[in-house]
């Protein structure tokens, strides 16, 4: 993937499923530039079991990774806490794909992580499996309403990308 006048500060959002880490890899490499999860911001990864992290703890670690040099920050979150990586992102790309198409790819990453061909930060649990299905609605509903009301002040660097073809007239 060639990009055409990308920033080094790159704020992906989208819901589960949209490509969100898909594309913050292939930019990330592209760039040479670290990229992050927000999930992972959210919880320390332990073998034993993940933990959540303070609001302290995730701020604190949020404004480490927003005050550096170069990054690309992905993740479904738009609460206030990452208000920070949307102001000093150059960028804001938020993966709009349709449901239809989230879903699909909500079932083939589990059963890809099932078969064993997929890693995740998380087991592939059933559970959570069909909370995907609700994290997604609610990301429908909710979540993106939520960003353009909140975050309406950043659509002069905000793309909104609905599918794969577009993703590729902007980056190539």
């Amino acid at each position: 993937m060639e990009t055409k006048n990308l920033s080094n500060k790159i704020h992906i959002i989208g819901s589960v499923g949209s490509g969100k880490t898909t594309l913050a890899k292939k930019l990330a490499a592209k760039l040479e530039v670290p990229f992050y999860e927000l999930d992972n911001v959210v919880w320390k990864r332990h073998k034993a079991g993940d933990i959540i992290r303070s609001e302290k703890e995730r701020e604190e670690y949020l404004n480490t990774l927003v005050n550096s040099d170069a990054w690309i920050i992905e993740g479904v979150h738009n609460e206030e806490w990452v208000s920070k990586s949307f102001q000093n992102a150059d960028m804001i790309i938020f993966l709009d794909t349709s449901y239809a198409t989230r879903s699909y790819r909500i079932m083939k990453r589990f059963i890809l992580q099932k078969l064993g061909l997929e890693t995740s930060n998380y087991t592939p649990t059933l559970k959570i499996f069909f909370k995907m299905f609700k994290w997604n609605r609610r990301f429908e509903e909710n979540g993106k309403p939520n960003f353009f009301e909140k975050y309406g002040m950043y659509c002069n660097k905000t793309i909104v990308v609905t599918n794969k073809k577009q993703l590729e007239d902007i980056f190539l």
